[in-house]
């Protein structure tokens, strides 16, 4: 079933998008304001061409802030809306030389959390669940046999939580899933529950099928 449904969004995506191949500049340009309200279509343009001619791609935006475009490549946009949050966007392939969208918005509040959407390159919304199975708390607690030890079970019951950053790679198609949590938790909770988890994050492939 999952197989048949992938067919028919790379079929939806395939038929959906122009002869040209479209680059991520021109998909920012075009989102569609309720994805990006502090930042109308024009003001999208002024930011790309400031990045391409090498000048200082900030703007004030509608919020009464700044937003900067700080990194563009063919593929992947990375954009700071404000001080507190972020967007990266990055064009992933199917098959038959069809792309999808994967959009990422962190907020930094008081710490990093992330929300990972999918679209069309014309926008048009995609079933999150066909294309990533989301990590959870349990996966960054490392394997114990003393799980049902009071250091344990005191250590876990202060993540009462599930703050996660997801960040897109620039340079492949992976994408990194770093827990959160324990850094809202102040220093001497921090401390212990630091020998419980694991040191690295998660990281994702994208193998055309979504990310495994």
């Amino acid at each position: 079933m999952k197989r048949i449904l992938l067919l028919f969004i790379s079929l939806f995506i395939y038929f959906g998008q122009t002869v040209s191949a479209q680059d991520i500049a021109t998909i920012f340009s075009d989102m569609p304001d309720q994805y990006l309200p502090q930042l109308d279509v024009a003001w999208r343009k002024d930011l790309v061409d400031l990045y391409k001619f090498g000048k200082e791609a900030k703007l004030q935006n509608l919020m009464a802030g700044y937003s900067t475009l700080v990194r563009l490549e063919p593929d992947y946009l990375l954009l700071q809306q404000s001080e507190k949050s972020t967007l990266e966007m990055k064009m992933l392939p199917l098959i038959n030389n069809t792309y999808l969208l994967c959009v990422v918005t962190t907020v930094d509040g008081p710490v990093s959390d992330s929300r990972i959407e999918f679209f069309t390159t014309d926008w048009e919304p995609l079933d999150k669940a066909e294309l990533l199975t989301p990590v959870t708390q349990e996966w960054f607690l490392k394997d114990t046999r003393n799980k049902n030890s009071d250091a344990y079970l005191d250590a876990i019951s202060r993540l009462d939580m599930e703050l996660i950053k997801y960040q897109l790679s620039p340079d492949n198609q992976t994408l990194t899933a770093t827990y959160t949590t324990p850094l809202y938790l102040s220093r001497e909770d921090q401390e212990k529950i630091q020998p419980f988890l694991k040191e690295e994050p998660k990281v994702y492939k994208w193998n055309k099928n979504g990310f495994k």
